[in-house]
């Protein structure tokens, strides 16, 4: 099947700008609960795209409301690979006071589209999506099934989601070949860029600590044992704990994608510099980027008490949950020994429970989708070439690496969209994409289905 011409890329980046526009609004906001996400609403519209001729299409709800939808174009061979097109639905809680518009207003504003998970992955879910119906319209027949999952509680843990069909419902997803979110930014020289895939993820290893005190009247405080007194210094500890940095093969090919002079490449391959060299890059989010490439990180993000606690009573009981990203090739007794050594003497103060474990995860390049990413990308951007990458945040293609198969975060974005704004808009005010990488994307997904499975 041939590549689209210009005015049918036009008229389904106008749909593909429309549908996310409707997604954004519909402000399926996860905040880890079970009973947050409303995927279902999503779910609804999604399926409204996609019913038609050729696509044969079930719905999944293992939780009230938590709706994943699966969509598929049957093969004509039984034994040729499959693809799956993946995106999630949900997104993570706003600040609105943040933003300079509606987080859920889906507003076009100047060629980009405002709103909560307009980069974080409404607009792959979006693309994916009239990419598919577009080919089934066009009576593409794949030689393998080309599945389309708009999956729900990406953003928590996958539980209610990509967790739960990989174990309840795997024949309805299993695939060969997956993409899902996120890759496609430039990087390199202008003349011969280096356009991101993402093959490999940090591990996530959330961990709620409890501190336990004696309760007292809080008019008495001296020589009490104040839960909250002790969570404040194991809080500092963690923030300021420095683990060894670590060099790997897909550290040493970021850093050929980023056009850097041969001294600061050095420094930045050299484990007693690289702590150093990175505290001088001038940007906050470049600067965090990179060292998340290179550590383990730990980012206590929320404090609670065990029960209500009262301005006048010394708590005796306050939790910490922490998020926890882990090198390859980390373990879960890997992580105790860092919080052992980042805790020292206040370990002993702690009890320890696990909220997810889940081990970084690597996907292979020498594979047919690869090429077939090669190809695609050359049609808009000739002298390009992809690059692998690892992604600092976890992705619903760790459940899919589990599961045997091949699955790389992909997309194409706009040459002039940097990887620090990109980065920036990810869980932060004013995440928005613009409708030219909106193009780019829905054109990917098109050429990518027809070269592999055509």
């Amino acid at each position: 099947m041939a590549s689209l011409d210009d005015g049918q890329l036009d008229d389904l980046t106008a749909h593909s700008v429309e549908l996310l526009q409707t997604l954004i609004r519909n402000a399926c906001v996860n905040d880890g609960t079970a009973e947050s996400g409303h995927e279902v609403r999503n779910a609804d519209v999604l399926e409204q795209v996609l019913t038609g001729p050729g696509i044969d299409m079930q719905r999944y709800e293992p939780t009230p409301g938590r709706t994943s939808l699966v969509a598929r174009i049957a093969g004509s061979d039984p034994d040729a690979p499959s693809l799956c097109l993946m995106g999630h639905t949900d997104v993570v809680p706003v600040n609105a006071q943040g933003w300079r518009h509606d987080p859920f207003g889906g507003e076009l504003i100047d060629g980009e589209i405002w709103g909560r998970g307009a980069v974080d992955m409404l607009n792959l879910t979006s693309s994916m999506a009239v990419a598919v119906r577009n080919l089934a319209d066009r009576g593409f027949r794949p030689r393998g099934d080309l599945i389309y999952f708009a999956v729900a509680d990406e953003e928590s843990g996958s539980a209610h989601g990509a967790r739960w069909m990989a174990d309840n419902e795997r024949a309805a997803i299993e695939a060969d070949y997956v993409l899902t979110e996120n890759g496609g930014l430039h990087n390199g020289p202008t003349e011969a860029p280096f356009v991101g895939i993402n093959v490999a993820e940090k591990g996530v290893a959330w961990r709620r600590l409890r501190v336990r005190g004696r309760p007292g009247h809080g008019s008495a405080p001296h020589r009490s044992d104040n839960a909250l007194v002790t969570a404040s210094a194991v809080v500092q500890r963690l923030a300021e704990y420095a683990p060894q940095p670590q060099v790997t093969e897909l550290w040493r090919t970021r850093l050929d994608t980023l056009d850097l002079d041969d001294e600061l490449r050095q420094r930045l391959l050299d484990p007693d510099l690289i702590d150093e060299t990175i505290d001088t890059i001038p940007t906050s989010a470049g600067a965090a980027h990179l060292h998340a490439c290179t550590h383990t990180t730990f980012s206590p993000n929320v404090v609670g008490g065990g029960h209500t606690m009262k301005t006048n009573v010394i708590p005796d009981d306050v939790m910490i949950e922490v998020d926890i990203r882990t090198l390859p090739g980390e373990t879960a007794d890997d992580v105790d020994v860092h919080l052992q050594t980042a805790l020292g003497d206040l370990y002993g103060r702690i009890d320890i429970e696990v909220i997810m474990n889940d081990a970084a995860t690597t996907s292979r390049i020498d594979t047919p989708l690869w090429d077939s990413l090669s190809r695609a990308i050359t049609t808009p951007f000739p002298t390009a070439r992809p690059t692998p990458q690892m992604v600092v945040g976890f992705t619903d293609a760790r459940i899919y690496r589990d599961m045997g198969a091949v699955a790389y975060g992909a997309g194409l974005l706009s040459p002039s969209l940097s990887g620090a704004e990109f980065a920036s808009r990810f869980h932060g005010h004013n995440e928005r994409i613009d409708v030219e990488s909106m193009a780019l994307t829905t054109r990917l997904w098109h050429d990518v289905a027809t070269d592999l499975l055509g």
